[in-house]
């Protein structure tokens, strides 16, 4: 039987601002990115979505950022790649402290925001935080942008890699993601977005933004939950892989 693991950045509040719909999701996926302070989330939010991943049985990942509360760490920082290493094991170390406090045991680390995108392209910058990663645990597993600067940082310093897609994001004839000020570049078809998701799980391959053939390993697919309508997909891709009898679970 096919395996997929269905991964989702959660944890993102802060204080007494919501955002995502975090409860809901969780019935959905079996991996859970939970963000450590520095682009979203607090101690409290931090804790009460590691609870919630245990009490559903969701394996746990940290999903460090940039220090940039005001732009949801999506904004580029220009960074030394020591200063890099260090904010992933400060926030790597928070979470996954906190997690061990629970009973529970951290899995993965996923880069969030701009450092991901930088990172996908910056072998150096990657390497950076795989070093950061492997420095507090070697068992973490990096998950990262399939086709991705990433594949080859985790395999330089020994980390198992996750090879991520996104189901509802177009891709360029060179398999990255097209950037999202690209019209096309965000799919909203559901139909259309469950056809490539089986594409690329059953047959390792999707069909380029010009529909050229790209060859696309998929070990975990990212679903969005910021808003009504992409929870609605989430569940859509949910029930379609359940549908085409394609097991959902974490990454081990």
């Amino acid at each position: 039987m096919i395996r997929i693991d269905l991964n989702s950045d959660l944890g993102e509040s802060f204080g007494n601002y919501k955002i995502g719909m975090d409860e809901e999701l969780m019935k959905y996926i079996s991996s859970a990115n939970i963000a450590c302070g520095y682009h979203a989330g607090d101690p409290l939010i931090m804790e009460k979505t590691i609870r919630m991943a245990l009490k559903h049985g969701v394996a746990i990942g940290a999903h460090p950022g940039y220090p940039d509360l005001i732009g949801f760490g999506r904004r580029n920082m220009s960074v030394s790649l020591e200063e890099l290493k260090t904010m992933v094991k400060y926030q790597v170390s928070a979470l996954k402290g906190m997690t061990e406090s629970l009973g529970g045991k951290l899995q993965h680390v996923k880069p969030h925001g701009a450092m991901y995108n930088q990172a996908a392209a910056n072998l150096d910058m990657a390497i950076a935080i795989a070093e950061g990663i492997k420095e507090i645990d070697p068992n973490l597993i990096f998950m990262g942008l399939a086709n991705s600067c990433m594949q080859e940082a985790a395999d330089s310093v020994g980390l198992i890699f996750a090879s991520e897609i996104f189901a509802d994001r177009a891709y360029t004839d060179e398999g990255k993601l097209v950037p999202r000020s690209r019209e096309g570049a965000v799919i909203h078809e559901p139909d259309m977005v469950c056809e490539r998701v089986l594409e690329m799980v059953k047959h390792g391959k999707v069909k380029s933004i010009n529909r050229k053939e790209v060859a696309l390993k998929a070990d975990t697919i990212c679903i969005h939950g910021d808003n009504p309508a992409a929870f609605e997909l989430a569940v859509r891709i949910y029930e379609c892989l359940a549908e085409n009898e394609i097991q959902i679970r974490a990454l081990r």
